[in-house]
């Protein structure tokens, strides 16, 4: 027996957490739309590979009914793991024997997974929202860029760090936390680029140092990813052009001098221009009190830097909120009020092993040797 909610849910962002919600919602006979300002799902490369967890993830594919699906995408052999030191020398090299439980994904094939099983018209594409307001009585009006309005008892922000919607429940904004990602790609590897290619490995690489650390995925196809990780103010990368891809990915080099080539051509052979991701944060523990009729999920609630965890929760969110709203089908503030309390719950008690959240990068510990210990005595602690 399916049910219905006395007003459609609107939901703003069709990120993986606005899409795992209109799936899950979509289960339970609950309409749904989700207005996403890119125009369409190609608009834009979707990021690189995700690893899934099974506390979180795929908790939320198996509430979505996407697990056979979310299966046949899985890269095999990227939950293999190696610590590099910066010269080069390698502390750790872990295969993917297939015991792993975070396979890795490509994000723009998980997005397509949940895009595919939702109805025609579900996403309107090219809705950018311009702002939101309160009318009273739990209901919202949502403005889009291009003149249009909406009007929802039941808007769901969906829509990332600088959410429109936020606002409507909470004064917070995020803040720069002082560390920020430089991204670069290089193609066809093993032949074009093999010194780095063998630096990597098949799976996820990482090389730590103080204020500094450069972390690598094999990607399907033959392509490495790089995240660049810099602890620098925000000023120090606002000196630096980066519509100029080679003097920017020179400037940044010039960060890692002496370290090694087959690390340091990750960033100097870059096939790609490079892409700045400044890393921004809510405050500690963002909360906000009850407010009838709206909701916020996945960083819209709970930004943080880079953890391992952001997709992750935000599906869960969206799963774990479908299901609510499906329990309460009369008495949505009682299925807001339920969702909100466990979703503070767990985002604020996330488990990670991150190499930059482990040990901060812009602390003296962030070295390979020290990491390498630490994640040792994780692995101990775990096994009990």
């Amino acid at each position: 027996m399916t049910t219905t909610t006395p007003t459609p849910v609107t939901i703003i962002g069709a990120g993986l957490g606005g899409l795992t919600l209109a799936r899950v919602l979509h289960l339970h006979g609950i309409p749904a739309t989700v207005h996403e300002a890119e125009p369409s799902p190609s608009a834009r490369a979707q990021g690189g590979l995700l690893d899934i967890h099974e506390h979180d993830g795929q908790r939320a594919l198996d509430l979505a009914g996407l697990t056979d699906e979310f299966r046949a995408i899985v890269l095999e052999g990227r939950q293999a793991m190696r610590l590099l030191d910066t010269d080069g020398t390698v502390l750790l090299d872990r295969p993917d024997d297939g015991t792993g439980g975070r396979p890795e994904v490509q994000r723009g094939e998980l997005r397509r997974i949940l895009l595919d099983s939702l109805p025609v018209g579900t996403v309107r594409w090219g809705r950018k929202v311009s702002g939101t307001r309160a009318l009273g009585e739990g209901r919202f009006e949502v403005a889009f860029a291009d003149g249009d309005t909406v009007t929802t008892g039941l808007l769901v922000g969906a829509d990332g760090a600088w959410s429109r919607v936020r606002p409507l429940l909470s004064p917070a904004e995020p803040e720069y936390v002082g560390t920020s990602f430089v991204e670069t790609y290089l193609f066809e590897a093993d032949t074009r680029h093999p010194a780095a290619a063998k630096a990597v490995g098949g799976g996820f690489m990482m090389a730590p140092a103080p204020g500094l650390e450069i972390f690598a995925h094999r990607e399907g196809g033959d392509t490495l990813h790089a995240y660049v990780a810099l602890s620098r103010p925000q000023d120090w990368f606002d000196a630096v052009d980066f519509t100029e891809g080679d003097a920017a990915l020179a400037r940044i080099a010039r960060e890692f001098a002496g370290w090694a080539p087959e690390l340091t051509a990750l960033i100097t052979e870059s096939d790609t221009a490079p892409v700045l991701r400044s890393h921004h944060a809510l405050p500690t523990g963002h909360r906000w009190e009850r407010v009838p009729g709206v909701t916020l999920l996945g960083d819209a609630a709970h930004l943080t830097a880079p953890n391992g965890e952001g997709a992750n929760l935000a599906m869960l969110d969206g799963a774990e909120l479908g299901k609510a709203l499906a329990a309460h089908p009369d008495d949505i503030e009682a299925a807001l009020t339920a969702y909100e309390q466990a979703m503070f719950t767990r985002s604020a008690e996330v488990p990670t092993f991150e190499g930059a959240d482990l040990h901060k990068i812009d602390s003296e510990n962030n070295t390979a040797p020290r990491l390498l210990r630490a994640f040792l005595e994780h692995e101990k602690d775990g096994r009990g």
